[in-house]
């Protein structure tokens, strides 16, 4: 007779690792066609595709006939509603105590809100976060998430900045579990996360900063937001094609997406607003990087403004509309022959394909051709323009580069350019007019369609329809 030993008694660490294993079923899902496998590997099954496996964490299936196989949904707590019967009231918003990041942000934050800040490293993303809560922290609940630097690193950077130190309350950690079980103990009512790169979850093996660690990461925080109230701020790295790095769909998943901008030679940073459910996109903030932290600066257009002393070939102003704000940026132009046997089109703060297009028109239209020259278009101050009412002053400042003859100093334009020859009006005019005669500037040249119905005082304005007419003005 054979005696099997009985199998001994598993130990304390023997249980808590077997419920450490207790984990959701993870999967590997094709970003290209859809198709899941059940492990890793280097191309996809169903449509070839290479290293396009992604982990995530499989649903449950309800029903082994199929998907929806005896799957019967309960409709209980689920009512429908009328628009007629929804309340309309405005979210309470609370201020940021920093004037441009409230005005990016619509207002304030809002309660149960999620907002993501991306931008280059050493841009001021943490600074002026830390700044957001040493604000806050007079008089709400806060607490800040530091999964990149040390307690002592981020202690240092306030004294720098002079911050109250008081009610600034740390958290060092990086797993998104402990992190919210933190937060559902003491309940701060902002939360700032920086970075969610550097979070993971437990639910999942991959390394932290992975495409499918930052999406369940975000999706816990996003959940955690809308149950308890809390306005989440989550700090994002960006790749070196300017994108928040991670999936596409983080930046579905939360609230307001806000962008830093700047050059790093410049003190001057912008913060410009993608995506906002709660106020207007493209709204832009400007701060100046100082000492003490980033300030924001109440007369942006002086600081695209650089006024010569004469009257210089190339140079022009115009005047932008960044959300609900006009700007006044200076737009220089440098056309010089070409040694080349593809001369250059070089834009820096504008599209270079809408370049192209213009130097088409001006050809077609305007009988001027720059098939041996080199044109190089910028956007002084770095500011970034996006609409196309910089369309003239751009056709403008290549002739007066090209003729060498310079344009009056006191003199703005604005308009969009058509593939016909046609000046169109853009948004706002009378605004933007208003915005330059505030400014001290005599003469603008715009769109037919733009022409006040009543004068301002002090600006003379000079209606345009065709670009053979801008020819002649200049």
């Amino acid at each position: 007779m054979i005696r099997i030993p009985s199998r001994p008694a598993p130990q304390h660490g023997c249980v808590r690792f077997r419920f450490s294993m207790a984990r959701s079923k993870v999967e590997f899902v094709c970003r290209d066609c859809g198709a899941h496998q059940s492990k890793w590997s280097g191309q996809c099954a169903d449509c070839g595709a290479w290293n396009s496996l992604e982990e995530t964490i499989a649903a449950p299936t309800p029903g082994k006939g199929g998907r929806f196989a005896g799957y019967t949904g309960s409709a209980e707590g689920a009512r429908i509603y009328r628009l007629s019967e929804v309340g309309s009231e405005e979210e309470v918003r609370v201020a940021t105590g920093i004037g441009e990041l409230d005005r990016v942000l619509g207002g304030g934050l809002v309660a149960g809100s999620v907002v993501l800040i991306g931008g280059d490293p050493g841009i001021g993303k943490s600074t002026i976060l830390l700044q957001t809560l040493a604000n806050l922290g007079q008089h709400r609940s806060t607490l800040y998430v530091s999964g990149e630097e040390s307690p002592q690193q981020v202690s240092l950077r306030a004294q720098r900045l002079d911050l109250p130190r008081d009610a600034l309350r740390l958290l060092a950690e990086t797993c998104v579990e402990r992190v919210l079980g933190v937060a559902r103990q003491h309940t701060p009512q902002v939360l700032v996360v920086d970075s969610i790169q550097t979070l993971f979850t437990e639910l999942l093996q991959s390394a932290p900063g992975s495409v499918a660690q930052v999406r369940e990461t975000a999706a816990q925080l996003v959940r955690y937001a809308k149950q308890s109230g809390t306005t989440v701020l989550l700090v994002g790295h960006v790749t070196k094609e300017g994108q928040i790095a991670g999936p596409r769909v983080l930046e579905h998943m939360v609230d307001t997406v806000l962008y830093f901008e700047g050059d790093s030679g410049s003190r001057f940073r912008a913060m410009r607003a993608v995506k906002n459910r709660f106020g207007p996109v493209n709204e832009l903030g400007v701060f100046a990087m100082t000492e003490r932290g980033l300030r924001e600066v109440s007369n942006p257009s002086a600081i695209f403004l650089s006024r010569h002393d004469a009257p210089v070939p190339g140079s022009v102003v115009m005047v932008t509309r960044e959300g609900t704000r006009p700007l006044l940026v200076e737009v220089q132009v440098l056309v010089d022959e070409s040694p080349l046997s593809n001369p250059r089109r070089i834009t820096l703060g504008l599209e270079q394909n809408r370049l192209s297009m213009l130097l088409a028109v001006l050809h077609r239209h305007g009988g001027l051709a720059m098939f041996g020259h080199d044109v190089f278009v910028n956007a002084v101050g770095g500011v970034r323009v996006q609409e196309p009412a910089a369309d003239l002053a751009v056709l403008m400042a290549v002739v007066s580069s090209f003729r060498d003859r310079p344009l009056a100093n006191d003199m703005v334009v604005f308009g969009e350019i058509g593939l016909a020859g046609e000046v169109r009006p853009v948004p706002n005019g009378e605004e933007r007019l208003r915005e330059a005669a505030k400014h001290g500037f005599k003469r603008a040249i715009v769109p037919a369609a733009n022409t006040p119905k009543t004068a301002i005082p002090g600006l003379e304005v000079t209606a345009v329809g065709r670009v053979g007419e801008v020819m002649d003005l200049v």
